[in-house]
């Protein structure tokens, strides 16, 4: 049977593509590079930090439509599949990893899912331990989506439960990749605001940001990124993920979306076709010109019309046999 796509009714559809998700962005960047592997492919291979933003607003499109393209979902995820199709190397042991490595891929999805449980529990109102259940059966129907084994993906949300306590404490570690992403001394001034601007925000910024994040954090990763925390953090944090919800509970509820969120609701309500083309990146957020054609990047073509762009053609997946 074909992995079934996730709809309007699933709760991952309800807090995945908010807006309020850029606010973890940085936790999801650093937990996915404390990985051994994966922070060593992010060392080896990505220049994420040569356009930071950019990469961020542009990787939203397609690991949101994995979410929320519907039909497309499962054509949308083997093109995520397939940017990690030649990442591989060699760690300073000799040893080989590839980025499709079950255990390497999984982690990263489950960072994604668990930035949903907390998207909901922190800033959308709360969630029931039923909610918690049913965003962990949703987020296995997700993950199916890649074609990857499940031979990694834990059975229940009390087994996930053990997997991410486990991970944080045995597993992931203190590397040059986490302490890169959480370095904001240097972070460029978004598309937009005032050059004059920038520089009296950014240690603001900075600092709120990596506060934030750290109140995010598995009790763990902060012991082993040397982080402090106080119950008057966590009382103030909690307080304004609070405050957050009350804001957005003022903003209408398709302009709380991603674009390419925003567009999928409008389909499952009619207003738009079923085969209306997929909301792209802006050219804004493209890779620089020399890098456009490398089979790592999401990079849709031109010419852009109306925030999309006709369907391209796909890059050749090289499929392999995984246990």
């Amino acid at each position: 049977m074909a992995p079934q796509p996730l709809g309007p009714d699933s709760l991952t559809w309800k807090y995945f593509g908010d807006w309020r998700g850029l606010s973890l962005a940085l936790w999801a960047g650093s937990m996915q590079n404390m990985h051994p592997r994966l922070g060593l492919a992010v060392e080896q291979h990505s220049r994420f930090f040569a356009e930071r933003w950019q990469r961020l607003f542009r990787s939203l499109y397609p690991i949101g439509g994995v979410v929320y393209d519907g039909a497309r979902a499962a054509e949308t995820a083997r093109a995520v599949r397939g940017y990690h199709d030649t990442i591989q190397g060699v760690d300073a042991e000799g040893r080989g990893y590839h980025a499709l490595e079950p255990e390497t891929f999984y982690w990263a999805h489950s960072t994604f899912f668990m930035l949903t449980v907390l998207i909901g529990d922190r800033m959308c109102g709360g969630l029931t331990e039923h909610e918690k259940r049913r965003l962990f059966d949703e987020h296995v129907r997700w993950y199916r989506l890649y074609g990857m084994s499940m031979r990694v993906v834990p059975r229940s949300w009390d087994e996930f439960q053990d997997y991410w306590d486990r991970m944080c404490a045995e597993v992931l570690e203190d590397n040059k990749a986490t302490r890169d992403v959480l370095d904001l001394r240097e972070l460029a001034k978004p598309t937009g605001m005032p050059a004059f601007v920038w520089p009296v925000l950014r240690p603001v910024v900075a600092r709120t940001f990596l506060w934030w994040t750290v109140g995010l954090y598995h009790p763990a990763v902060r012991r082993l990124l040397g982080f402090r925390w106080s119950a008057r953090d966590e009382r103030l944090h909690r307080f304004l993920g609070r405050t957050i919800n009350a804001i957005f509970r003022l903003v209408p509820h398709d302009r709380r979306y991603h674009p390419r969120a925003r567009a999928a609701w409008r389909r499952a309500r009619g207003e738009i076709a079923e085969d209306t083309p997929l909301v792209e990146t802006p050219a804004r957020n493209l890779p620089p010109p020399g890098e456009r054609d490398r089979p790592t990047h999401y990079s849709p073509k031109p010419p852009f019309k109306g925030g999309t762009v006709p369907p391209h053609e796909p890059r050749p997946i090289r499929f392999r046999r995984l246990t």
